[in-house]
């Protein structure tokens, strides 16, 4: 079913529309993207327009993709010309992680009044910052902050994801794996009727050889295998959307 949008208004290329289901993507460098990337969250954009059946809009405090030349997010060459302003919009950075993302959360969700948050982070955590352990409180402290700001925010939640690193060096890949546990854990404890918690399923078929340019960043096949994951987990839980169907 294809999605019908009422927008009312637009401030600094946000669609305002109070009958909009709002979403913000959350995320790391695979979420932010590099200057010619399409990113998954335009693949999940596709997605909602083709299956949500309701008028939606995304938001976030940022529209840029990192330029590498630059070493930051300044770019906004999409390789894909016909995603919208509106719907570039996100949270996410490039060297980001659950550490970075607890502080701010709340005031995103504030300022840009989110309904459903799309998060996708840890591997840098695990990588630079913290360890299993402390990345897991990190993302407790997460959804808690979350809650403050809308009690009734919906949350889907990534785990770390098939990357170069873990494939040559074992004690990251044991964190990785341990921080998976402990994040299925904190979605179980901390899931509630009127503010859900989703723990997304690691892509199917995930190979960091065909699905990613670099080992970590995914290309085309990747960023469509990460928005199925969010859209299945959406669809299957809370009938949001419908079963993910590639668009080219």
């Amino acid at each position: 079913m294809a999605q019908v949008s009422i927008v009312t208004s637009q401030v600094a290329g946000e669609i305002r529309n109070d009958d909009a289901m709002r979403f913000t993507f959350v995320g790391d460098s695979m979420t932010i993207g590099c200057a010619g990337d399409f990113t998954w969250r335009y693949r999940m954009w596709q997605h909602l327009t083709s299956t949500l059946g309701a008028p939606f809009t995304i938001v976030g405090p940022h529209s840029a993709l990192y330029d590498t030349a630059a070493g930051a997010p300044v770019s906004h060459e999409y390789g894909a010309p016909d995603f919208p302003a509106w719907a570039r919009t996100h949270l996410a950075g490039w060297g980001e992680g659950w550490l970075h993302m607890a502080p701010v959360i709340a005031g995103t969700v504030t300022g840009h009044r989110t309904d459903v948050l799309l998060v996708s982070l840890g591997l840098i955590d695990l990588g630079f910052y913290t360890d299993s352990d402390q990345t897991a409180l990190n993302a407790r402290a997460f959804i808690t902050a979350a809650r403050t700001a809308n009690p009734h925010v919906k949350m889907v939640l990534m785990p770390v994801i098939p990357n170069i690193r873990a494939e040559s060096d074992a004690p990251f890949a044991a964190e990785c794996d341990r921080f998976n546990e402990l994040l299925a854990k904190a979605v179980a404890d901390l899931d509630d009727p009127m503010s859900p918690v989703l723990l997304a399923s690691r892509p199917p078929g995930y190979d960091i050889h065909e699905d990613t340019y670099d080992g970590t960043h995914p290309g085309p096949t990747g960023e469509h295998a990460l928005a199925g994951a969010f859209a299945d987990a959406m669809h299957q839980a809370w009938g949001l959307g419908g079963p993910y169907t590639p668009h080219s």
